[in-house]
């Protein structure tokens, strides 16, 4: 008999289930009575009448899609009129917008790296910075977390050499935020490029939500390059890089996630315009959602669970393996609160979690039911 090809499959998906971390998609409903505390929507303002009308009114008028790579027919004035306002917002000479956050990631660390470079990159760094990292075919150094002294050292140990270091602003996992400023002057003393995610710093930190590199500092400073992401604080879809106008012209001629993959819908660069426009107008956005999540974090704590001090707007508090964790989030739901559940391989350090995120729009009685409703759902030990 010919063995079927994929019979391996099984035996990962018993593995998986023994260790109790199998993963199901779970639809969302259009209109849902859940208190959510599980998107990244940091300033609830994905379903602003507003941006959800630019949505339209975009689509409307330029198409469903972006019909081809932004090189060939995917580029729009609406696109060049986002990177134009991205740029000025958070405070660099340029933007390229991308269809995703994770695009712009394995753009911006392949670009600016290569075969003869080395790589410094933080152990919680995000996966796509991960992925970036293997498609370089840069030698990549993986150093301690938010260990300034370890970047310093490894770029010590090679002289001369073409040097990138990346990292996230905020972490995605624990939300504890990088070292920027002491970062940068490592890398400035070595001659090495910084490129920061700033995906969970735009919208929530530095000067009216202007992100975690305006917050440091660096916004605009030679030798910084940012990705960041249109999908959370903005309430859409996409990514973009922000640095030199030289860096930008250099991505836009070798980065193959730029140059090959069809180009960001309108409807999404409509919707970040409108929500990056509606942030200049109402900066407080980013004070309302850092304090909700002060708030989560200090009632959880004093309540006697194991809660990371937030940086931004995640809040994570931990559980004692991944079948309690995974129990845990299952028993908020049934309460009417979704929480974002975290088990390995998602977290570098093994430990699972459930993961909060602040919005700015959280009513004080959907933060007292919350807060409420993951004390009783704790799992005991």
């Amino acid at each position: 008999m010919t063995q079927d090809p994929f019979d391996w499959i099984d035996d990962e998906s018993r593995r998986r289930a023994a260790a109790g971390l199998v993963r199901t998609l779970r639809p969302r409903a259009a209109d849902s009575e859940l208190l959510d505390l599980a998107s990244n929507d940091y300033l609830g303002l994905t379903r602003r009448p507003e941006i959800t009308e630019a949505a339209a009114e975009a689509a409307r008028r330029w198409g469903a899609g972006a019909t081809g790579s932004r090189l060939v027919t995917g580029s729009t004035a609406l696109h060049a009129e986002l990177e134009r306002e991205l740029a000025a917002f958070c405070g660099f000479e340029a933007a390229l917008v991308l269809s995703s956050g994770y695009a712009a990631n394995l753009a911006a660390v392949t670009a600016l790296s290569g075969r003869d470079a080395l790589i410094v990159s933080d152990a919680g760094n995000h996966a796509s910075i991960v992925d970036g990292c293997r498609l370089s075919r840069a030698e990549t150094a993986v150093v301690t977390h938010a260990d300034v002294e370890a970047v310093r050292k490894t770029l010590e140990a090679h002289p001369g050499r073409r040097a990138l270091a990346v990292t996230d602003s905020v972490f995605s996992v624990d939300g504890d935020a990088a070292p920027l400023a002491p970062l940068a002057d490592a890398c400035r003393e070595h001659g090495a490029a910084l490129l920061v995610d700033d995906a969970h710093g735009l919208g929530v930190l530095g000067e009216g939500g202007r992100g975690a590199l305006n917050a440091a500092g660096l916004a605009g400073r030679d030798g910084v390059v940012a990705t960041l992401t249109l999908s959370k604080s903005l309430g859409s879809q996409g990514g973009a890089v922000l640095g030199p106008a030289r860096v930008i012209d250099h991505l836009v001629n070798t980065a193959r996630t730029f140059i090959f993959d069809t180009g960001l819908a309108p409807a999404a660069a409509g919707a970040a315009l409108a929500s990056l426009r509606l942030l200049g107008r109402e900066p407080a956005l980013a004070g309302s959602a850092r304090a909700v999540a002060g708030t989560l974090h200090r009632r959880l704590t004093d309540a006697g669970l194991t809660a990371v001090r937030p940086e931004a707007a995640v809040v994570s508090v931990r559980a004692p393996s991944p079948e309690s964790a995974l129990r845990w989030a299952a028993d908020c739901r049934s309460a009417g609160l979704v929480v974002g559940c975290f088990r390995p391989p998602s977290v570098p350090d093994g430990i699972s979690r459930i993961r909060l995120t602040a919005r700015a729009d959280l009513t004080d009685q959907q933060i007292e039911t919350a807060i409420a409703t993951i004390i009783e759902a704790a799992p005991v030990g």
